[in-house]
């Protein structure tokens, strides 16, 4: 006997499943992709969702209810699945995997050894793009203070400038050259080998090898004082005493030059959360957690397992060793999934004694005060937003506590370019994955009722069709307006057949509320919870409608502009876009450069030229 009603289309993907390795991607009837898995046999994996729901969990049998087709991807072997598995799930953040909530990215240091006088960078997300990446680094503000010092003894340029250019046009060297803070390559006046020198002394300093940049500064310090300059040798002193107060800030935590992460995993009252301990060069350089999403099902095992992999997705670089207080699910899978990323072997442990027992037992002390923290903050945020959203209730005499509120706001410029915004706060905080935008599409020129009418009505009909993201009702409807815009909404939410959604509009310039069916606006006091609440949603709609008018102006005149221009079409102009990023970056580029872009020819880029700069006389 089926424990599920399972369609024919399902019954018949499930009787086609290979019997091999692979990842599986289920979906509901919206095409939203809700769980991705990785199966040794894809067969006997995906068959057991729908067998009898004794013993699944609630999660898994309410996940199973939400199925209306699945796909499947064969790979060659399970290392290659759990890979497949994890970039699928960070690109569609399934509802029903376990995620990071604090999908953080911390900073890297960026340098590009291909560059004749390469720039340090700082960014926060490492690409593919062939240059090296160190890091990652906790704190920004420490990370930025390590290159400050450095750069006093060791100034590197930190500009964009082509430098071969440069030099071939005898361009003036930057303010940063003339104060001290660059050596000024742009001159022509520095040897690339005495450049990489410098170089090589701050990738040291920023990979945890201090000594060889203190060697360096004191090397010259001594070498200043000989040659009598006094005061390069004083600044170089100054130097290393920075140097020296920046170590002291720093824990020894382990062995000199050991690179390693230590993680511990905390549960507590719904929460689950994993302390990061962060080893470079023997040294503790920061601490900071993160909060997965958890219903309270998965076991540690399972928890920590999708941490790692999902923590170490897109890591530039891994550690040598990997310390945690729980074991993963399957050691050796995730050990050869690590090794797959970096191509080296990772060693992962649980430390039992020792000095690396210290720094777990370190990890867990700290994450067991993290999760105590967030739970403060959760009760004290739920009976603050409980509150405001209990009290609107009973102002507006609404018949619960709206856990879902949708604001609406129109924005144009003089009837042009006319767009609207759906922003949606859950139990009082906003949820910005909820949010929608529409263009106004039937309502011509300067017509914030009948624009109200179309996108209230659009809203509806999609909640009518169940499509993705409209499907849940809201306990209340706020619109950014008077009587006209409410009456407007009102009318949609009749024409739909949803007359008892709860509807309300909030004036902006007396902060008055409008309800239906009363003459007079409800005056709520200034400093009630339900006020600011109101006001609060009304803002961030407001702001999100007018990103989005703003946005679509923008490209409407950036392509007039280039529109104008003959032989100029939709892909030359997405492409001219693309490599100049802006029209006043077209407008500044050569004849040669805009005939090298994608599609373009000699003939087209001369006619952009001549537009932006105008056709050269006949002398």
């Amino acid at each position: 006997m089926e424990a599920f009603e399972i369609s024919e289309e399902l019954r018949g993907l499930i009787a086609a499943l290979p019997d091999l390795p692979g990842v599986y991607i289920m979906k509901d009837n919206s095409g939203a992709v809700i769980y991705v898995g990785k199966a040794v046999s894809l067969k006997n994996r995906v068959r057991q969702y729908f067998q009898s729901p004794k013993t699944q969990s609630a999660k898994t049998a309410a996940m199973v209810k939400r199925i209306a087709r699945f796909e499947t991807i064969v790979t060659d072997n399970e290392v290659e699945a759990l890979i497949l598995e994890c970039n699928l799930i960070k690109k569609h953040r399934p509802h029903y995997n376990i995620l990071l909530k604090d999908d953080k990215n911390f900073p890297y240091v960026r340098i590009d050894m291909r560059e004749d006088f390469p720039r340090v960078e700082i960014v926060r997300r490492r690409e593919n793009d062939g240059a090296q990446y160190y890091g990652p680094f906790v704190s920004s503000g420490a990370l930025r203070e390590v290159l400050d010092v450095a750069g006093r003894m060791f100034p590197l340029r930190t500009c964009k400038k082509d430098i071969a250019r440069a030099i071939a046009r005898g361009e003036r060297p930057c303010l940063n050259y003339q104060i001290g803070r660059c050596m000024g390559p742009c001159t022509g006046g520095v040897d690339p080998a005495d450049y990489r020198q410098a170089l090589e002394c701050i990738v040291g300093l920023i990979s945890g090898r201090e000594g060889e940049f203190e060697a360096a500064v004191r090397d010259r310090m001594h070498a200043a004082a000989e040659a009598l300059d006094f005061e390069r040798a004083a600044r170089l002193r100054d130097t290393l005493r920075a140097l020296e107060e920046l170590s002291q800030k720093q824990k020894m935590a382990t062995d000199a030059g050991v690179e390693r992460d230590v993680f511990a995993l905390h549960t507590e009252e719904g929460v689950a959360l994993v302390q990061a301990l962060f080893i470079r060069g023997g040294k503790l350089l920061g601490s900071e957690h993160f909060e997965l999403q958890w219903e309270g099902e998965e076991s540690p095992e399972e928890l920590m397992a999708q941490f790692l992999r999902q923590y170490y997705a897109d890591a530039p670089a891994l550690p040598k060793e990997v310390l945690v207080n729980a074991a993963p699910e399957d050691p050796p899978l995730t050990e050869a999934y690590l090794r797959g990323l970096c191509g080296a072997r990772v060693r992962l442990a649980v430390p039992k004694r020792g000095k690396k027992k210290a720094l777990v037992d370190l990890a867990k002390s700290n994450a067991a005060q993290s999760a105590l923290r967030l739970l403060i903050r959760a009760r004290t945020d739920f009976e603050r937003h409980e509150g405001a959203l209990i009290q609107l209730a009973d102002a507006l005499e609404l018949p619960a506590p709206p856990a879902r509120i949708e604001a609406f706001d129109i924005s144009n410029t003089q009837g042009t370019d006319s767009v609207a915004s759906m922003v949606v706060f859950i139990n009082g905080r906003p949820s910005p994955k909820d949010y929608r935008r529409f263009r106004i599409k039937t309502v011509e020129g300067a017509d914030d009722f009948g624009s109200m009418r179309e996108v209230v009505g659009r809203r509806m009909r999609r909640a009518k069709e169940k499509s993705a993201g409209f499907a849940d009702l809201p306990g209340l409807l706020l619109i950014d307006g008077g009587k006209g815009q409410l009456n407007a909404a009102l009318q949609a939410l009749s024409e739909t057949g949803c007359p008892d959604v709860p509807a309300a509009g909030i004036a902006k310039r007396m902060e008055e509320v409008f309800l239906p069916g009363r003459e007079a606006a409800l005056v709520l006091k200034r400093n009630s919870a339900a006020l600011h609440l109101l006001q609060r949603v009304r803002d961030e709609a407001h702001r999100f409608a007018v990103t989005y008018h703003r946005r679509v102006r923008t490209g409407r005149t950036i392509a007039s502009e280039l529109d104008r221009i003959p032989g100029i079409g939709k892909k030359r102009r997405t492409e001219l876009l693309r490599r100049y990023k802006s029209v006043k970056g077209v407008s500044a580029a050569g004849v040669e450069e805009l005939a090298d872009v994608e599609g373009m020819d000699r003939r087209s880029a001369r006619a952009v030229f001549d537009h932006f700069h105008g056709t050269p006389k006949d002398e």
